[in-house]
């Protein structure tokens, strides 16, 4: 299958690319991946006015099981297991982190969007391992385990932004016990 050009065009043809592709920030050329969480960020700011836990919680759950959905058919509609493009897993992903770090400052946020940033790209130790572990091989057609790999990824990213957050905040009480 030949691989098709990220557009307007194309992310107007189903709803599933509107999701995937971030509602148009994974259309950018520069940094899709960035300005998705940028998007995520900004998003989260807006719905946490009416979200609770339990709204949050909700629609997380809501937007993995969409999004797996909207990744798995937008990836296959464009040819490439796992496009650039899609940006939803960061925009998820993102969400998570902002939610279990609420209520955080500007400056707390910022810092886990640097961090989560640089898992994210630099996929080190566990992102690694989750990004090739869902990869397309020779003779697979793309299919639900790379959706799920497109999103896998990006969740470990998380995970990991968190754990150097916890233990940056729970190394220096510990350390002056010592």
């Amino acid at each position: 299958m030949a691989t098709v050009r990220v557009s307007v065009a194309f992310m107007s043809r189903h709803p599933a690319h509107w999701i995937a592709l971030g509602f148009g920030s994974g259309l950018s050329r520069w940094a899709p991946g960035t300005l998705g969480t940028l998007w995520g960020w900004v998003s989260f700011a807006l719905l946490d006015r009416w979200l609770g836990d339990v709204g949050w919680g909700v629609l997380i759950v809501a937007a993995l099981v969409g999004g797996l959905w909207a990744c798995t058919l937008t990836a296959q509609h464009l040819g490439i297991a796992d496009p650039g493009a899609i940006v939803w897993d960061e925009i998820v992903a993102f969400w998570i982190v902002l939610w279990l770090l609420t209520p955080a400052s500007a400056w707390d946020q910022l810092l886990a969007f640097a961090l989560f940033r640089y898992f994210d790209a630099a996929k080190p130790g566990p992102v690694g391992w989750a990004d090739r572990l869902c990869k397309l091989q020779t003779g697979q057609i793309i299919g639900w385990r790379q959706g799920w790999g497109i999103l896998f990824d990006d969740l470990v990213a998380a995970a990991c932004t968190l754990l150097v957050i916890a233990l940056a905040v729970a190394l220096p009480p510990l350390l002056e016990l010592g």
